[in-house]
């Protein structure tokens, strides 16, 4: 039984509060799904009760709907427990689906700002959210609406629902339309497609929530290759992470009138730009992956773990936010990250053990092992899958869920070429139906070609 913030009545079934899924989607939720199914299907449960009882899905529950931060990013966790078949009931299923297609849809009658979709109808028309028309955060939000489009075709696509597949893949593609080629960077764009000026990457807020230019420009979780392209290749899009880190923490905190607790986190932190303390950047470097480079997120993955985590009390570089900074932690220290919930994939880093064990609930167990692993051996040199040579700098979720071993070699020195292979960094456009989904908005609606 629970008690509905929403409508007033005591009813039947699951309601789960306070919690605010601009964070959680990112690794909670996969972490959830990965080890706590059951409960996990229990709060699919009741956000299906969230939106029979309002109308709309929650995406900051304290304890009904409330105003608290951007996107779209119900769909995500929802997409996420589907494919991992974490939700049991298909009616459940249905409702839930039918729900993040009303937020894709309907602007009108949202109870709060951040329910739904802010500046639906402009994104909707004009491929994103302008900037110059009294909408805060409006690239943010069109990259994030982007991402959620891609999980909604995910979704679609495992339910047979290919043509509502086939349109929510091509709107994934629209974060494109706030990629500036001439600063290879995010900014916002006002309503006649000029960019917002002047521009400084380094100014929090304005078109960008809790972060700047430098921090959104990676939130393309759906088609890291495509930012690659747009970056102009591998090589560019490496020195373009490297220059987050390389350069000081400079900041313009003048949309906010004062520096937030954020920016001050990321300045005492010294780690250039790199503000691990709020959520927007914690999956970047994990991208080094896909250029071919794991080498280099090893490396800056056991910085973070042990310069900006300690077991004092104030052992978090910023904000907890309702588990996501933890299981950055728990996810990174094992050794793999979830940097695109909705796909079968997590990406490899650098286990933080010797020895981890997963006892999972449908009663297999996953070990991941590192012997020799030491504050400087942390660099992987090989890996074997279940007595197998293993080159992928990720490994399906899947496979983790079948129960196994995963074996590094670790040492002090870089393996350049472990995992470096085009082939060995990404799995998740597997499907056919959404290459070609892809491939023609391309070609239709943006005139690029295709390798």
């Amino acid at each position: 039984m629970h008690y509905s913030p929403y409508n007033g009545n005591v009813l039947p079934g699951y309601m789960f509060t306070d919690n605010g899924f601009w964070d959680t989607f990112r690794a909670v939720f996969p972490f959830f799904n990965m080890m706590y199914p059951e409960q996990n299907n229990k709060i699919m449960e009741g956000l299906a009760n969230t939106y029979k009882e309002s109308g709309w899905l929650p995406e900051w529950a304290s304890p009904g709907h409330r105003a608290c931060m951007i996107g779209s990013n119900s769909a995500p966790i929802i997409a996420d427990a589907y494919l991992k078949g974490t939700i049991k009931n298909e009616k459940t299923a249905e409702i839930l689906f039918e729900a993040i297609l009303k937020n894709a849809t309907v602007e009108e009658g949202r109870p709060v700002r951040s329910v739904g979709r802010e500046g639906l109808n402009y994104y909707n028309t004009l491929g994103y959210v302008p900037f110059d028309v009294n909408i805060r955060e409006n690239a943010a939000k069109t990259l994030e609406y982007a991402y959620a489009d891609f999980t909604i075709g995910q979704m679609a696509e495992k339910m047979g629902k290919d043509a509502i597949a086939k349109k929510y893949y091509e709107q994934s593609q629209r974060y494109k339309n706030v990629f500036d080629p001439s600063t290879n960077l995010m900014r916002g764009k006002n309503e006649d497609g000029t960019f917002q000026s002047p521009f400084n990457p380094l100014k929090w807020g304005g078109a960008f929530t809790e972060g700047n230019s430098l921090h959104y420009t990676w939130s393309v979780f759906q088609d890291i290759d495509g930012l690659i392209n747009l970056m102009g290749g591998k090589e560019n899009f490496i020195k373009q992470l490297d220059g987050v880190f390389t350069m000081p923490p400079k900041y313009d905190a003048s949309y906010y009138g004062k520096v937030i607790h954020e920016i001050r986190e990321m300045e005492v932190a010294n780690m250039g730009n790199y503000a691990h303390g709020n959520q927007p950047i914690q999956h970047m470097i994990y991208l080094y992956n896909y250029a071919g480079v794991p080498y280099k997120a090893q490396d800056k993955i056991r910085k973070v773990l042990t310069k900006l985590y300690t077991p004092t009390p104030d052992g978090y570089c910023g904000d907890e936010d309702n588990g996501q900074t933890s299981a950055w932690y728990v996810f990174s220290a094992l050794g793999f990250y979830s940097v695109t919930p909705a796909t079968d994939e997590f990406i490899i880093g650098s286990p933080l053990f010797k020895k981890a064990t997963l006892h999972l609930r449908n009663g297999n167990t996953f070990t991941i092992e590192a012997k020799n692993n030491s504050k400087n051996n942390f660099y992987i040199q090989s890996a074997r899958l279940n007595n197998s040579d293993y080159q992928n700098s990720f490994i399906k979720c899947s496979d983790i869920q079948k129960g196994g071993l995963l074996e590094f070699e670790v040492s002090n020195t870089p393996n350049k070429s472990w995992g470096s292979k085009a082939e060995n960094s990404t799995i998740f456009f597997e499907s056919k139906k959404i290459q070609i989904a892809i491939n023609k908005y391309f070609l239709n609606k943006v005139k690029l070609k295709f390798k």
